[in-house]
Order: structure tokens, then sequence, then C-alpha cells
């Protein structure tokens, strides 16, 4: 064995070179995200849709499955963000404006966002859920009457967490095949969001915590997406 083949682990750092600040995994981010952007405009929302329908089916097929497997029974994970600078209010604010026709803004949350917007059924959301690429809507949003989501164990009190929206994830037949709850609280510098999603029992733990790491990466971006409008 020779001395390079040890278990020393290697690093490269950045010494010199650009101007500006960061590392170079921030300088592929940046390039990453851009060659996403490029590729999402030019096939654009139905050729996307072309492109990903067999997943689509095949994520859908899983999710039904699970669903009537599980026979209307859930589990539930919850990612939790605390952020500083910025209100709940402001926030919920700039979500309500890219949710009523800002596509491009809600699909840059994430890499794996492929398609967010209305059609004759209601919110359409078509994405990853844990491997599968599935296409499912979001329903029944709302913060006076919270439906199922009012006896969840999630459920945090009211008089910390005042601002609060649920809905069920449904097929486009009507199979509902998860359930999402968000709360949001503010505190003395910002405000603490606590983001729940119920996917049906037989689903395997490996789609909930990827739900939940999707969680974090999509409403960190969006949350610096509404600093930024903000400014």
């Amino acid at each position: 064995m020779t001395d390079d083949q040890t278990l020393t682990p290697v690093t490269v750092t950045l010494e010199a070179g650009p101007t500006g600040a960061g590392s170079i995994d921030d300088l592929e981010l940046f390039y990453a995200r851009r060659a996403l952007d490029r590729f999402r405009t030019l096939l654009g929302r139905q050729g996307l849709l072309d492109l990903l329908a067999a997943d689509i089916e095949e994520g859908n097929a899983f999710l039904r499955e699970s669903a009537r497997t599980s026979d209307g029974s859930f589990k539930a994970g919850t990612t939790v963000l605390a952020t500083r600078g910025l209100s709940s209010g402001t926030f919920l604010a700039w979500m309500d404006e890219a949710f009523a026709g800002d596509e491009s803004a809600l699909l840059a949350a994430h890499p794996e966002h492929y398609v967010m917007g209305t059609d004759a059924i209601g919110a359409r959301v078509v994405e990853n859920i844990g491997p599968h690429v599935a296409s499912f809507y979001m329903g029944g949003w709302g913060t006076d009457a919270l439906g199922w989501a009012a006896d969840a164990d999630e459920l945090l009190p009211e008089s910390e967490f005042p601002r609060k929206m649920s809905s069920n994830l449904f097929l486009a037949d009507g199979t509902v095949v998860g359930r999402s709850l968000i709360q949001f609280g503010d505190t003395a510098d910002g405000f603490t969001a606590h983001l729940t999603v119920y996917f049906p029992v037989t689903c395997p733990d490996e789609v909930l915590d990827h739900h939940l790491r999707h969680y974090a990466v999509e409403f960190r971006n969006w949350i610096e997406a509404a600093a930024a409008a903000r400014a």
C-alpha cells in the first residue's frame, strides 16, 4: 500500500482565484441552480410533464397502493426551522403572492420541484415524494377550519403558534395520499416554523425522512426569497 492509499481523508480548499466569498460547494450550487433553471425554462411546464409522464404514473401508483394498504392511517414527521430577521407574517404574505401566480419562485426553492400551479382540480404539485415523482393536489387550506388537523397530536398551542394551515394531499382521482400541517409562531427576533407531513403508514420510513429534508430545503429557500423581496 502506498502512502496516498492510507485512510487519511482528502480535502480540497479554495485558497485564491475567484473574487467574492464562498466555498467550492457554494460555487457548485450556483452553477447547478443556473443549469436547472435553464432546463426548466427551455422545457416549459408541458415539456416537463411530458418528460416525466412515466415517472409520475409509477409514483402515483406507489402512493395509491400505499394509501390502499394503510386504510386511512398515517404516520407523521416534523421539520422545525428557526428564522431570525423576518416575521412569519411577512413570510406568509410573500407565500400568498407566490402561490397566486409566481410559479418560478415556487419552483426555484427545490431542485425536485417540477410543476406548481392551479388547474381545474386545485393547487397542483409535481415533485419527488422520496425517490418517487408524483403529481398531487393540495386542498382545504385554511387557518379558520383545520378539519382533520384539529385533533392532530402535532397541533401546537394557539397562543404560541397562531398561524396554522392544514391540507390533504390527494391524487386526481381523489385518493388521499398524505396530509400537511404547517404552524408558525413569532419569536423575539423572527419566527419558528413547524412543518409536519403525513404519509400512509405502509410507506417506507425513508419516504417520510426524505420529505422532512425536502421541507428543510424548500422552506429555507422560500424564506430567503421572502427576505430578499422585502429589501
